[in-house]
């Protein structure tokens, strides 16, 4: 079979054929339909993420496809059911034998390509708004970074939990995406003060935060007493402290 792998760091992906895996008991062989891409594979070719798996691997952490063979023990999951899966490695290949208990059926008609940009997104917003922040119905809820992957599912969870979501992002196409997907505030990261903006809302009671550097200080200097700030990334580059 056909993967993408990454052979040395921060260098281009390599096309490589492989053999076709086997899946040991407890795991399932996927044929896999689409793989999503987040930026922790990108920190991945470059060998900065915090899981550094040894040469050669297959990148990509979520997939989406059928299940092709099964496992000894598995007995949840049945050949040709569709799933999909945060596997962490092995999504940009045409298989992949990975643990059944990582993968989450998928509906009929819910696109592969949607299946598999899903996970990581979806799930990081809802764990850290639930289960780590608490965000309650009412609650102010700041989103940085608001029109990107994760950023945008958290506006979405936040307006289903019934907060009232401020998002800020860069320039007027970004922040309409963010309007479209439920935000009651709008704040352009380019000429706005995020904090003055957000103080005039009546202050931040949850923030969540995957720019880090000087979003992260104007956002903190900008939450209410007993506010919850959840630093998710650092797509700034500058690490929050």
């Amino acid at each position: 079979m056909r993967a993408m792998q990454v052979t040395a760091y921060d260098q281009p992906l390599s096309e490589q054929e492989l053999e076709m895996p086997v899946p040991a008991a407890g795991e399932v062989l996927i044929k896999v339909d689409a793989c999503g891409l987040n930026f922790g594979d990108l920190l991945m070719i470059k060998g900065t993420y915090q899981q550094k798996p040894d040469l050669p691997f297959t990148l990509g952490m979520e997939l989406s496809g059928s299940v092709a063979v099964v496992g000894e023990g598995v007995t949840d999951l049945a050949v040709g059911q569709r799933i999909a899966a945060y596997s962490g490695l092995l999504g940009l290949a045409e298989y992949a034998a990975i643990p059944a208990n990582v993968c989450v059926p998928i509906p009929d008609d819910m696109p592969a390509e949607d299946a598999a940009a899903f996970l990581v997104a979806y799930g990081t917003s809802h764990v850290a708004l639930d289960y780590k922040a608490r965000l309650q119905p009412g609650e102010r809820l700041l989103v940085l970074g608001a029109s990107g992957g994760v950023g945008l599912t958290a506006v979405e969870l936040g307006k289903l939990m019934g907060a009232e979501v401020i998002a800020c992002a860069r320039g007027a196409a970004k922040l309409e995406i963010c309007r479209a997907a439920g935000a009651d505030h709008l704040i352009d990261s380019e000429t706005d003060d995020i904090r003055e903006v957000v103080k005039s809302l009546g202050g931040a009671d949850v923030v969540y935060d995957p720019i880090g550097g000087d979003q992260f200080k104007a956002a903190l200097r900008a939450c209410n007493p007993e506010a919850r700030i959840l630093p998710l990334g650092f797509a700034s580059g500058e690490v929050p402290q």
